[in-house]
This record gives C-alpha cells, structure tokens and sequence, in this order.
C-alpha cells in the first residue's frame, strides 16, 4: 500500500504524535508498505527508508516554541506525483488542511485524525476564547469529507459525534514496553531529579510546558508536602512563567530528555503527576505506566479511560486540593504503591504498538473500501 501522511508536526519535534507516527512508520516498512512523509521542514528528509517532504515552515511572534507549515499548493502536487492509496491529514489545522483539499481534488481516500483538543485550550487564552464557535465550524470543515476520521479516546469521540463529525473510530493506544521498562531505574538520575534529596517522594511531569498542562496547580500541593519533590521534563512557551511561579518549591525543570536518559527519567519516579484535563489522550500516562510508575491524575474522561483509581493509579478532582493530597497520601504506603507500580505495568503489557499500527493500516483500508463505495454512488 502506497501510504501518504501530511502532519502539522514531525521529527525532530518531540510529542506524542511525533511518537505516534514513527512507531506506525516503522511497522508500514517493516511489513512492506511504501510511505510519503510531508510535514513542516525541520531538516529531516528520511526517516527509515520513508521520504520526508519538507514545506517551508513560519515562527510566529507569540509562539516562538515551535516551527509551523502552513498550508501550501505544493501537497497538492506532490501527492499527485506520489499516487498514494490512502492520504492521512494529521491534526488537519494548516499544512494538513492541504491533504484533506488534494485528497478531494485527486480522489483519493482521507483519512483525517484529530490529537489536539484546540478548542478545549482555548478556555486557558482569555482572548481567544470566544472564538470556540468559529474554530469548531473550522474543525468539522476539515473532517467532514474525511471517509474515516480517527480520534483517541472514546471521550473525544463523543465529543466530536456531539459536534456533528460523522464516521468516527478510536486508534488503540500503543507504547514502547520495551524503552520504558522499571529496570532502567537509575540511582544518578533520581538524585539529580530530587536536586539531591533521594529520600524525598519523587513526582515526575513528561510534557510540553504550555498553560493548557495546568501545571501551576501542583503548587499548592508542594507547599503543603516538603518531603515531595517534582521534576519537570520537558520545554515550551510558558516554560519562564512556570519556573518563576515554582521558586522556592524542590522542583527542577531539566528541558528536554532524549533516549535512555528519558527512560531512567521515567522509571526514576515513585508516580507520575499528571494535572491536564485538555488531553485527548495523554501518551505519556502509559509510558509512564510502562516504567512502572502509578499515575496521579486529574479526573478527565481520556484520563479516566486509563487510570483506575486505587489500582494502577490515584484520581483526584480538578482544582480541589483536598482531593490530590488524599490522592498524593498514597505515596507514604509502600505496600500499596508497590501493587499499583505492578499493576501500572500490567496494565502496559497489553497495548503495542505494532497491534497499534496494523489497526491504523486496516483503518486505511476501511476507508479506501468506503471511498470506492461512495465513487459508485
């Protein structure tokens, strides 16, 4: 099969998607497909044996964080070169917008999937936010020809079936069981987390730091808790705010982690906090999960598909207090943490991604079938 996806972020950017779309790479090219890669240009035009196209990508002003593609022609004509079977419009918002308007032109079946919960984030931008309404019309404009559009979660799924999105289904989740295993556990790795307090409770957030994480709202719970310590991983545009709200409080923030390092980060933990209620899906809580790491979370209907409250986790009410600090108490139980720290594992061990990415490849076929059918009416 002849795969083409247009995404609106990719190697080297680090996130969830990136993740999501190099585990699937590997596998189309490990079982003989040929796929097409066209996403903002960063300077990488191979991955694996895959072809990256590169469109020429912008830095806005207000978010110099990250590079965006905006959309352009030239999608269009590549894919009229690469004569895909299946176009995949990744996150369609701005470059991908351009794979759902080819796709149509060129008649070829659209796959759009939705990861980034926009309008959710917009209740973080005071000034943004009356502008849901016309970025929800915007969203469902560039799934409603889509022959399949795919989501996360069963919550966004309802979500978007409440907005008027037709022909939903829901990507397994998938994560790397091998790279992130509790042996990588690292002595070196937890003193340098704790800032030289080893014997502290160490809570772990893996993320992008952006106001939408709700990062902040873990302050409250270290000024109660100085025996707990919180390591920040990771970068992005609040990242200078947040530090500054967090002075006096035993956090560090190390920037971005890559490789075997992340994976002791990750296994270095007693849990993994996790505040966001903007998730679509939240990869990093089975990755977590997968070091062996319980996860203490927000309550949130993605996360709440993840995290059984009292077995591989603890849930606690958005913005009360009182809830994550008897959420948080679960660290002072040694045995108990120990069964969720098994159980957090357990639970790891029945998602791959290889089962992950022979369900996407079905899901292209699906919609190749459903095209077809449509052609014929």
């Amino acid at each position: 099969m002849k795969i083409a996806i247009v995404t609106e972020t990719f190697l080297p950017s680090t996130d969830g998607i990136v993740t999501r779309l190099t585990k699937a790479i590997d596998y189309f090219m490990r079982e003989g497909h040929e796929v097409l890669v066209i996403a903002p240009d960063l300077g990488v035009h191979d991955y694996k044996g895959a072809k990256v196209v590169g469109i020429k990508p912008v830095t806005f002003p207000f978010y110099r964080y990250r590079k965006w593609g905006f959309p352009s022609r030239k999608v269009y004509h590549i894919l009229k070169g690469f004569k895909p079977d299946v176009v995949h419009a990744v996150n369609p918002v701005l470059l991908a917008t351009s794979a759902v308007q080819a796709a149509q032109k060129l008649n070829i079946p659209l796959v759009s999937s939705y990861h980034t919960h926009l309008p959710k984030y917009l209740d973080y931008y005071t000034i943004y936010k009356p502008a849901k309404p016309l970025l929800w019309w915007y969203i469902k404009r560039n799934h409603k020809n889509a022959d399949l559009n795919l989501v996360t979660s069963k919550a966004i799924r309802d979500e978007l079936d409440a907005q008027g999105i037709k022909r939903l289904d829901i990507i397994p989740r998938g994560v790397d069981v091998i790279n992130r295993h509790p042996d990588f556990k690292d002595d070196e790795m937890r003193n340098r987390l704790t800032d030289g307090r080893p014997d502290n409770k160490l809570l772990v957030f893996i993320g992008r730091i952006a106001v939408e994480k709700e990062i902040h709202k873990l302050i409250p719970l270290l000024e109660a808790r100085d025996d707990i310590s919180l390591a920040i991983i990771g970068d992005g545009p609040a990242r200078s705010d947040i530090e500054k709200r967090f002075e006096g409080t035993n956090t560090i923030f190390t920037g971005f982690i890559h490789g075997e390092e992340l994976s002791k980060a990750f296994a270095s933990g007693d849990a993994f906090i996790f505040p966001s209620v903007s998730e679509t899906l939240g990869l990093v809580i089975l990755e977590s999960m997968a070091s062996g790491l319980p996860v203490i979370a927000a309550e949130s209907g993605p996360t709440n598909e993840q995290v059984v409250d009292g077995v591989n986790g603890m849930l606690y009410e958005n913005e009360n207090l009182e809830s994550m600090l008897r959420a948080v108490d679960v660290l002072d139980d040694r045995e108990k943490l120990y069964k969720m720290k098994r159980n957090a594992r357990e639970e790891a061990m029945g998602y791959n991604w290889d089962k992950t990415s022979q369900r996407l490849i079905d899901f292209y076929m699906d919609a190749r079938d459903r095209h077809s059918v449509g052609n014929k009416m």
